[in-house]
């Protein structure tokens, strides 16, 4: 039985009419000649029992020769054509084929012909051009683009930098485990070299006191093991002057420098300077401060003051698009200050830090996502910068721990007594529900019935009475005996454990839209665009505003759900509109049904993170949207609500 090296090697075989090197074959399959001289071995073995043989010609390298025609074709048809064999060895959708595409063209110093490409994915030599028009898109993102040369095919061109970068993401896996570098047959390097590479980062980082993240380490690990390849190949990073002094002018470039050493006695490959320069790079982009002791006074000693500047800028903007209350949290001021240091870094030297928990991200802080959005924008306003998903992927996880510390420390309930036997009366009262419900509930004082009139009922969420209140108030209120018996403490818990708010708030029964059939998200948007209008909640300007704010980031969230919303504030009123689909639609990558057209209010002062958390929690849960989408008419929508 073929595996998928001896498969390589096979195919390689049939596409010559010539003999090839062992060195040749180790190049195309990315493994030693001394591999590829042991699989000749185990494959001559196996193909003469299915008339065919190997010859080893002196000199010239491996031919394949085939004996007896109508037993190798059948021997090909089982290998090929076996349901278990076939998806691990061809791709067989679109998607896993440009990925493929991705990895032969980028591992290859060869030109490549368009029907060598079509006949290893067994596909039409049309079907591989139409694969290659998304190749080209992807490599345009790294300014690579196609070398063609008429009669002998193409190959990737660009920058070494570039290369190296669109190699870190498509030659290996999107997340790396700790050991698991080696698991693709056109790996870099021996997983040996890859865990010395490892240990030697991992001790100088120790030692000069650096601290990468777990996803920081893989990445330089396997920016290093690519750096080993190509300088092997004679491809060197090119770094103009006045960039290699800002580099080699940092701490972290004398760790590079050790870490560079250690891997050339080991590994016998010698590292340019502008090498090193690299690998600092990596470590300048990752920096971390230890034992941050996160005091207000403290803060501007570990973050410099435009810095500090631009990120308060950041939450400023956040606080007053989405109302978060997040803006004079120390803890997430530190955090942001701290990432965006190193992260304008990366921008500088287009580095392209890897998310591999971006779709978590997405899926489970959409919100702080959308934080994470507003920063970006901020940043290209400010600096020009252009920040990808990923990056707003390590923002938002800042911003979701800090939502998370909010909602650990919420706020107490205030309430104020009405007390119609006296004072004394009044304090008791207040006594007992204090030391009841602890820091659940503020007491703000104590009145009497006829100054109802004075309370300011903006600052309450409830009146406690012992008297019955005829007036229609502004705020529940609780009727309790003078002494609190009965079921007087539950009555008082149910309000303190209540939503302030709840999700008919948002959502009326004409911005509900069930069982709709549309097939494609541009016909979704402009039909909820068009009702809206329609109902004088929108302007004309209110759709594009939606695309725009689609085209940053899709707020296609998994789970079924998209939540899209314009990019900045465009309406009088916070509401949802609803939209189910009859069946799921394609939504950027993702599969969508249920579709939630989320607009904020203009300079909303209003707190939303309940708001949000009621979203968040409909997106989470798959029972609640599963029976969403079952929902035929507004009454069982509106009884799930």
């Amino acid at each position: 039985m073929l595996n998928n090296r001896t498969i390589a090697i096979l195919r390689e075989l049939l596409i010559v009419d010539s003999a090839i090197t062992s060195e040749y074959l180790a190049n195309v399959i990315q493994v030693t000649s001394r591999t590829i001289r042991n699989d000749m071995k185990e494959l001559e073995t196996l193909l003469s029992k299915y008339g065919a043989s190997i010859k080893s010609i002196r000199g010239a390298g491996y031919k394949l020769k085939i004996d007896d025609d109508k037993r190798f074709r059948k021997f090909l048809l089982e290998e090929f054509q076996s349901e278990k064999l076939k998806p691990s060895i061809l791709p067989n959708s679109p998607e896993e084929r440009v990925h493929y595409l991705m990895k032969r063209l980028l591992l290859t110093e060869n030109f490549l012909k368009l029907e060598d490409l079509a006949d290893e994915l067994f596909i039409s030599k049309s079907t591989v051009q139409n694969d290659l028009k998304d190749v080209k898109k992807i490599l345009q993102t790294y300014d690579l683009s196609f070398d063609v040369k008429p009669n002998y095919g193409l190959k990737v061109k660009g920058e070494e930098v570039k290369l190296r970068f669109c190699m870190s993401e498509y030659v290996f896996d999107r997340i790396q485990t700790e050991y698991d570098l080696h698991s693709s047959q056109k790996s870099l390097i021996p997983i040996d070299e890859m865990k010395m590479i490892r240990a030697i980062i991992l001790e100088q980082i120790k030692e000069n006191k650096i601290t990468l993240s777990d996803i920081g380490l893989n990445n330089l690990i396997i920016h290093i093991a690519i750096a080993c390849k190509r300088i092997i190949d004679g491809n060197y990073v090119i770094l103009n002057n006045e960039e290699l002094k800002d580099v080699t002018n940092q701490k972290e470039y004398g760790v590079a420098n050790k870490i560079v050493r250690e891997i050339e006695n080991r590994m016998k490959v010698v590292f340019p300077e502008t090498e090193i320069a690299y690998v600092a790079i990596h470590l300048l982009g990752t920096r971390m401060i230890r034992h941050l002791n996160n005091k207000s006074g403290d803060i501007q000693n570990y973050i410099d003051k435009d810095i500090y500047r631009l990120t308060m800028e950041i939450l400023d903007s956040i606080e007053t698009k989405l109302t978060l209350g997040l803006k004079d949290d120390q803890e997430l001021i530190v955090a942001i200050g701290l990432h965006l240091k190193p992260a304008i870094s990366r921008y500088r030297y287009g580095m392209n830090l890897r998310n591999p928990m971006i779709d978590e991200i997405k899926s489970n802080y959409p919100i702080a996502f959308e934080a994470g959005i507003i920063a970006a924008m901020v940043l290209k306003k400010e600096l020009e910068i252009d920040i990808d998903e990923n990056e707003v992927g390590y923002l938002a996880l800042h911003i979701g721990a800090a939502i998370e510390r909010r909602a650990i420390h919420t706020e107490p309930k205030r309430c104020m007594i009405v007390c119609a036997s006296g004072v004394g009366s009044a304090r008791l009262l207040s006594y007992k529900l204090q030391s009841k419900f602890g820091a659940k509930l503020e007491i703000v004082g104590t009145t009497e019935y006829y100054k109802l009139n004075e309370v300011p009922f903006d600052s309450l969420d409830f009146i406690v009475s012992t008297i019955p209140i005829k007036e229609s108030l502004p705020v529940p209120v609780i009727v309790v005996n003078t002494f609190l018996g009965g079921n007087d403490f539950e009555k008082v818990e149910k309000v303190l454990e209540e939503r302030k708010h709840g999700t008919l708030e948002y959502t009326k029964k004409e911005l509900v839209f069930l069982q709709e059939k549309f097939e494609t998200k541009e016909e979704v948007l402009y039909f909820l665009g068009e009702k809206l209008e329609k109902l004088g909640l929108v302007d004309s300007t209110f759709i594009d505003a939606v695309f725009e704010r689609e085209a940053l980031s899709p707020t296609s969230f998994g789970n079924l759900v998209a939540i899209p919303h314009p990019i900045t504030q465009k309406t009088d009123s916070t509401f949802w509109a609803i939209c189910t689909l009859q069946k799921p639609i394609e939504w950027s990558g993702k599969r969508v049904q249920f579709i939630c057209l989320l607009s904020i209010e203009k300079n909303s002062s209003t707190y939303l993170q309940k708001m949000y958390a009621l979203l968040v929690k409909i997106v989470e849960d798959i029972q609640i949207v599963q029976q969403l989408l079952k929902c035929k008419t507004y009454d069982e929508f509106l009884e799930l609500f």
